[in-house]
């Protein structure tokens, strides 16, 4: 492929998640005369952070806390970062809040709520969770692509852009920002500024830092940084200082596809089903539109009508990678393929169109923006094997090409050096992650004399809320003795039998 799609962009902006969760609407506003509730010097009022629905609303603790735009010019343009407080249960927290990293970069704490507050319940037993919006992400001054008036600016998710269009919409998105936000400011160094500013604000001398993904390079430069306020470290889906983020998902997804297929084959109903291996489904169903696109009637999985719409290879690899993220949708991927080399496209397209609208809406781009184009686009460096994977060279080239356009500001010399440090550290990774390998987890864990890594067999992207996962962090935020953890809990999990057919898997 010569080119990638903006969904495929759209899926690689996903790639530093922590976890699946769901949005989160504003904190609701019961009026001038709303009672307030005080930590530290932070004055918080009581607001309801809500996922989409009932089931996802979780009551919270909410605040704003102004942080100067440029550190070096606290004159100069404040911000307001958005915070919101689940108290610990009972009497009140132990001290030593928990903050909780989002990751993307680009997602929103406060965003991830109902997910953090299921993941940490254990936890937040006896500690507080903090939830604060990374500058430039939720309600803390985003970065949103919106025109003059206001309205959201989109890219059409099944084109692919020249890089005159692309560079056109990245200055509309800056021309939105004009006279609100200049994006040199919005790195992770800045961030992790903001994060110490709340942490003394709140009168905390220590915290215990959760990062998911992205958010574990924000928790590794935080600790480098402020190593005397961190009680301990729980990195979930590691990212080393080191990674270009977007740099290596071509080889990843390659990596994570062949432990899937080993994982058919040593399944006798799944290797009977689908005796070529996932690389040979997709390679074959890529040839095919690659020669002829396919027009295709679908049913949109938002309104149920019947549309038309265009299947292409990109629209098959960016469903495969997004797949790949949670075992429950990697389980499909087999069966997915088998009906597109017989010509059945239309669930495919569905299920596509559904999983771009779901990703879409979670990351802020202008952020994500940010952050890359000031930290990693600069080392970047194209591999020449990645001509030969699924992915190919187009992914990073699309995920870097805002970065002709959007300013990067500058981040600390050292920002890439590894994390070296005494503190208490419980390091997790998925065995099937596509985009942040167990092996990242490991380079980490070498300077970390006090850490551990747990490998959960089976899962994806994204492990704090599985299985007895939620009992172990809190048992490891306690007593901060990683080494100690009885673990065994985990050998219980299993992972996800492949579909082989709609039915599900074969007993």
């Amino acid at each position: 492929m010569k080119k990638l799609t903006p969904l495929l962009l759209a899926l690689t902006v996903t790639a530093l998640v922590a976890g699946c969760a769901d949005g989160a609407a504003a904190p609701e506003d019961s009026g001038p005369a709303r009672a307030t509730r005080q930590f530290g010097d932070i004055a918080f009022h009581g607001c309801t952070l809500d996922g989409g629905n009932a089931s996802m609303r979780v009551e919270a603790q909410c605040a704003t806390f102004d942080v100067p735009e440029d550190p070096d010019a606290p004159d100069g343009r404040s911000i307001g970062l958005n915070l919101a407080w689940l108290p610990a249960d009972g009497d009140g927290g132990t001290g030593d809040p928990v903050f909780f990293l989002a990751g993307g970069p680009g997602q929103a704490a406060t965003e991830l709520a109902a997910h953090i507050n299921f993941a940490l319940r254990e936890v937040r037993r006896q500690r507080d969770i903090v939830l604060v919006d990374q500058r430039g992400t939720g309600q803390s001054n985003p970065l949103d692509c919106v025109d003059a008036d206001g309205a959201p600016l989109e890219i059409d998710a099944l084109s692919a852009p020249t890089d005159a269009q692309l560079d056109a919409f990245v200055g509309r998105c800056l021309a939105g920002l004009a006279g609100r936000a200049d994006p040199r400011f919005y790195t992770t160094g800045n961030a992790i500024r903001d994060l110490d500013a709340v942490r003394a604000a709140l009168g905390a001398d220590r915290v215990n830092l959760v990062g998911g993904s992205y958010g574990t390079r924000v928790a590794q430069q935080y600790a480098a940084a402020y190593p005397q306020h961190v009680r301990s470290l729980v990195l979930d889906g590691v990212a080393p200082n080191d990674l270009v983020v977007g740099g290596e998902f071509a080889h990843t997804f390659e990596d994570a596809l062949t432990l899937q297929s080993t994982q058919c084959s040593a399944d006798a109903a799944c290797r009977r089903r689908f005796p070529d291996d996932l690389h040979t489904q997709l390679r074959g169903v890529m040839a095919t539109l690659q020669a002829a696109p396919v027009e295709v009637a679908y049913r949109d999985p938002g309104s149920g009508e019947q549309r038309d719409g265009t299947v292409t290879p990109d629209t098959v690899t960016g469903l495969a990678f997004l797949f790949s993220y949670a075992p429950q949708t990697a389980s499909l991927l087999p069966l997915m393929l088998d009906e597109a080399s017989h010509g059945r496209y239309g669930p495919l397209l569905s299920l596509s169109q559904l999983m771009n609208s779901s990703v879409g809406g979670q990351m802020n781009r202008g952020m994500q923006w940010s952050v890359i184009c000031a930290e990693d686009a600069g080392r970047y460096r194209e591999d020449a094997r990645a001509a030969d994977t699924i992915l190919g060279p187009g992914v990073a080239r699309m995920f870097f090409g805002a970065c002709r356009t959007w300013p990067a500001g500058a981040p600390p010399a050292d920002h890439t050096a590894p994390l070296r440090s005494d503190a208490p550290a419980l390091l997790l990774s998925g065995e099937l992650d596509p985009v942040t390998p167990p092996g990242y987890a490991e380079r980490v864990l070498a300077q970390l004399p006090n850490g551990r890594h747990l490998v959960l067999k089976g899962q994806g992207h994204g492990t704090l809320a599985l299985g007895c996962m939620p009992k172990l962090l809190a048992q490891f935020i306690e007593s901060t003795d990683a080494a100690a953890l009885d673990a065994s809990c985990l050998d219980a999990m299993r992972p996800v039998p492949p579909f082989t057919s709609f039915n599900g898997w074969e007993p």
